[in-house]
């Protein structure tokens, strides 16, 4: 439950993105995997290839938070393939890339957890100021903002930042070097708080990096 008079101290928001403010539409999971199937000519059912693409998408990600490196959405698209021994380029990644761009904005995420939507608004009546640190993987950070326009929220964030722009991810605390150097120097990092879902890339990576953290539960 939150506690709106615990975020009273802060003067800087850092936001973690993805099952924290949105998540993903679940038409779109569905038809990005009947794309992939059509588009790359893969015999398997869809089921499969759904399980697939989750498998590696969840192996990537555990990757990212040991080593705090990106995996590129492409590198991961290459892993999949690979596994259905598919034939591919850089130039058919690069068009796929392109039509799931296009599903991820005619079936765009959905909004969660009103209460930090109202955060941000009272933050930024206030002058407070915030940002998004997210990692990234099958939708690049380009792609994001543009949606993230579209729905309204942009605007409530000072500057973004996303880890395929970047090429680290949380926990690295190189990351939260970059999102502090965009903080106001008169802002002291007692002052700063990130609220993120998940335990290890963002609530102990902000602590152990000296920022205070809220972890936010979902339920699943």
């Amino acid at each position: 439950m939150f506690n709106q008079q615990n975020f009273e101290k802060y003067k800087h928001f850092s936001f973690d993105l993805w099952l924290t403010l949105i998540k993903s539409n679940k038409e779109f999971k569905l038809k990005r995997s009947i794309l992939f199937k059509e588009f790359f000519g893969i015999n398997n059912e869809i089921n499969e290839i759904h399980k697939v693409i989750k498998y590696y998408d969840d192996c990537c990600n555990s990757i990212n938070e040991v080593t705090g490196g990106n995996i590129d959405t492409f590198q991961i698209y290459g892993l999949i393939l690979n596994h259905f021994n598919a034939t591919y380029d850089i130039f058919l990644l690069n068009d796929f890339y392109d039509e799931t761009e296009k599903l991820f904005y005619n079936y765009p995420p959905e909004k969660i957890n009103q209460y930090l939507y109202d955060l941000l608004e009272k933050n930024k009546s206030e002058g407070k100021s915030s940002n998004i640190l997210s990692n990234t993987g099958f939708i690049k950070g380009t792609t994001i903002r543009q949606v993230l326009k579209d729905m309204e929220i942009l605007n409530f964030f000072d500057f973004h930042i996303f880890s395929d722009e970047v090429k680290m991810s949380k926990p690295n605390h190189e990351i939260f070097d970059l999102m502090i150097s965009s903080v106001d120097k008169n802002i002291s990092l007692n002052e700063v708080i990130h609220i993120g879902d998940n335990v290890i890339a963002d609530y102990q990576s902000a602590v152990s990096y000296g920022i205070n953290a809220y972890l936010v539960k979902n339920e699943k």
